[in-house]
């Protein structure tokens, strides 16, 4: 059996379910590199895109359970959505061991810079008003956005058309040109836009405002309390994964995001770091849980699936 004080004794493989240059690849790439001086072996990115993030946490799911394999979830799909969208060869909840939730990228809400809404509580005004007359941007059935969109319609009692796009880069470069009017992204994609004064933002779907921007308010804020929609990044094992070896690599990863270089970083690409006591494996186990029962029966009544 693996045992902490000997662990690891060689490199170890994290496998991210999309391609190079993403944001989940950056995110993990600033972690494990940090990770590294705390384990004393270097861990190498292994790029395993498809499917939505399913092929590679497929793989992860079918890994020797060393500690030699690990996987970061891709936002919250890997190991929440797809098991509601997809017929997958793996149990999301069994087949895993939880080490450490990363960070959380909330989603701003967003409209051209032409809508008449200058607040939030205008804009569900002006929807309520004008059902069926606006249009939210998204990457396609089952994305952040589009679940966003979804459950923004059922908490507010409004209605808009959604509009598929290849990236969330084109979908932004419509509604800067008035062609879409609303948006649900990531800050990274959308603050240059904001502070340029070429798009409105009025609130970020989290508890707490964002470090990279602390001008814009919080839903809860804003107006619409507990809406919450921020896809998160986090470190995962096989099942069946020693103990002592998944609290060696917890406490790799506490030691990581402890680091204000890394900190800084992780800012930079619009991600904020959970508190200490969300970066337990039970935090991270209870997280996936909660986000089941809250996302599942969404995705099933608006009968979103696979493409």
């Amino acid at each position: 059996m693996a045992r902490a004080q000997d662990y690891p004794s060689r490199p170890i493989t994290v496998i991210v379910p999309t391609g190079a240059g993403g944001p989940q690849d950056v995110v993990a790439r600033i972690v494990t590199e940090r990770m590294r001086s705390t384990l004393g072996e270097p861990l190498i990115i292994d790029n395993v895109p498809g499917a939505s993030g399913s092929i590679g946490t497929g793989r992860l799911a079918r890994a020797k359970p060393d500690g030699y394999t690990l996987g970061i979830s891709l936002s919250f799909s890997t190991h929440v959505l797809n098991a509601a969208i997809y017929t997958l060869p793996y149990d999301v909840i069994e087949d895993f061991a939880p080490v450490a939730l990363i960070a959380h990228t909330p989603q701003l809400i967003l409209a051209r810079q032409s809508m008449p809404a200058d607040d939030l509580k205008a804009l569900i005004a002006w929807l309520k008003a004008n059902p069926d007359k606006a249009s939210l941007g998204h990457i396609g059935p089952g994305s952040p956005a589009h679940l966003a969109g979804i459950l923004f319609q059922r908490q507010t009692g409004t209605r808009f058309a959604f509009v598929t796009y290849r990236s969330a880069g084109q979908a932004m470069g419509d509604m800067i040109a008035g062609h879409i009017d609303l948006m649900a992204v990531a800050p990274n994609i959308a603050l240059e836009h904001v502070r340029a004064g070429t798009i409105k933002a009025y609130a970020v779907m989290s508890r707490q405002r964002l470090q990279a921007a602390p001008e814009i308010p919080t839903v809860d804020e804003a107006g619409l309390p507990g809406f919450y929609a921020s896809p998160w990044f986090a470190l995962w094992a096989p099942k069946g994964t020693p103990r002592d070896v998944i609290a060696r690599l917890n406490a790799a990863v506490v030691d990581a995001l402890a680091d204000g270089a890394v900190r800084q970083r992780l800012a930079q690409t619009g991600s904020e770091i959970v508190p200490r006591d969300e970066q337990t494996p039970a935090a991270l186990a209870a997280l996936q849980k909660a986000e089941i029962a809250k996302w599942w029966p969404i995705v099933k009544d608006a009968g979103i699936k696979a493409e």
